[in-house]
């Protein structure tokens, strides 16, 4: 039979992360190509615990419908700790729990893209969040970025000169692909062009607390007086990413659109899960959590690193992230990272070309993006030794 599919679904492309996931299921492939938080992070005793207890005692509550906002009290709680600990949020933001992050950056989009509209984003930028937006058919515009993240000349133009402008899509802090941080000169800059252009910033932020050097750098959302910032945030990668619970803070009446769309969607997120992280919070200290997580991803960014310093060609530049999960890798002008990823995966080693992070996904990068979360010290010398002599072979006929 031929099927007649909508315009919409008819021209988005599967999730190049997600079809490399596949490959990944081979025991005996080593993958840098995961987003994935280390299993070595996830507090499975505390939750069984909780879930236990909610089984036995709460079970009428936990297996029940929920309010499409999120169970109120991970709502407080989560708004609490926000406004109290990193100043996001004022008297006129709300909250919604999401199912993960990128429901928050998807209810964005319904709620203030039409077709035609454009959004400017990162250039390269996070997949998911690109066929998010595609599937609103969108009009994306890639901002080129440098070493502190989204060239602000450049974006200036951009909204001078493109139509219909609505939305500036920013990951500022570990960003993915990239691991960069944009400095808060910039990021106070990037609000004030939203201000003058009146245009919203949706603020993506899921790594911002797994820093491990360096000094803290204000969300974009603290900076916010206007109702000019969606923040979109998850407990994803500081407890675990299988419960899907991701949420978002902005202004009430966004809030309230956003709710609206989430009704049409999935009713509401797991109101189980969304219990279990709200008893975890009740009973266990999340910081100190998260500090077990920063010093585990630390030293595997460090071991990455310390790797790619002696099998790596010196032609290779690398970013040293201060935080988040990846590692950005640029090989010289001309050379083709989806080819070089190819040539990778037969050696039974995956990483996820820099093309399927691009607003023009013909074009051809040279850039590959490595995980060092999930890999094991042993799957990381292994690997990226592997890989070292892959970019050596490559180059050499690249060159001849």
């Amino acid at each position: 039979m031929q099927y007649q599919f909508s315009d919409r679904i008819s021209g988005l492309k599967p999730s190049a992360i997600r079809e490399i996931l596949k490959v990944t299921q081979d025991p005996s492939v080593i993958s840098f190509a995961a987003g994935n938080p280390s299993p070595e992070s996830f507090p499975a005793a505390e939750m069984a615990e909780i879930a236990t207890d909610l089984f036995r005692n709460r079970a009428g509550e936990a297996l029940q419908y929920g309010m499409t906002e999120g169970y109120m009290p991970l709502r407080q709680q989560t708004a609490k700790r926000l406004r109290e600990k990193y100043r996001i949020g004022t008297d006129g933001d709300d909250l919604i729990i999401t199912s993960g992050g990128q429901q928050a950056l998807e209810l964005a989009a319904k709620v203030f893209l039409n077709e035609g509209d454009t959004l400017i984003c990162e250039d390269p930028s996070f997949v998911g969040a690109l066929n998010a937006f595609r599937s609103y058919r969108v009009r994306l515009v890639g901002c080129p970025t440098d070493e502190l993240g989204m060239r602000m000349d450049i974006l200036e133009n951009l909204l001078k000169t493109q139509p219909r402008v609505k939305v500036i899509y920013t990951i500022p802090t570990f960003q993915n692909p990239s691991g960069r941080t944009m400095p808060e000169s910039r990021r106070r800059e990037m609000l004030a062009l939203a201000e003058k252009y009146n245009v919203m910033i949706l603020e993506d932020n899921p790594y911002f607390e797994l820093r491990y050097s360096g000094e803290p750098v204000p969300a974009i959302k603290s900076m916010d007086v206007n109702g000019r910032v969606i923040y979109a945030g998850s407990y994803s990668k500081v407890l675990a990413p299988g419960i899907r619970m991701g949420f978002a803070c902005a202004p009430r009446e966004v809030i309230g659109k956003m709710v609206v769309a989430k009704q049409t969607s999935d009713v509401h997120s797991n109101l189980f899960f969304q219990m279990v992280i709200s008893e975890y919070l009740n009973r266990y200290d999340l910081d100190a959590h998260i500090e077990q997580v920063r010093g585990l991803y630390r030293h595997k960014r460090d071991v990455m690193l310390d790797a790619i310093g002696r099998h790596f060609d010196k032609r290779v530049s690398v970013t040293h992230p201060d935080g988040g999960l990846f590692l950005w890798v640029q090989l010289p002008d001309g050379c083709d990272g989806f080819a070089l990823c190819e040539r990778a995966g037969v050696q039974k080693v995956a990483a996820v070309p820099g093309v399927s992070f691009l607003v023009n996904d013909e074009m051809k990068s040279p850039g590959i993006r490595l995980n060092f979360s999930l890999p094991s010290d042993s799957q990381i010398e292994t690997g990226i030794a592997i890989l070292g002599k892959v970019i050596e072979d490559y180059l050499k006929e690249v060159e001849a």
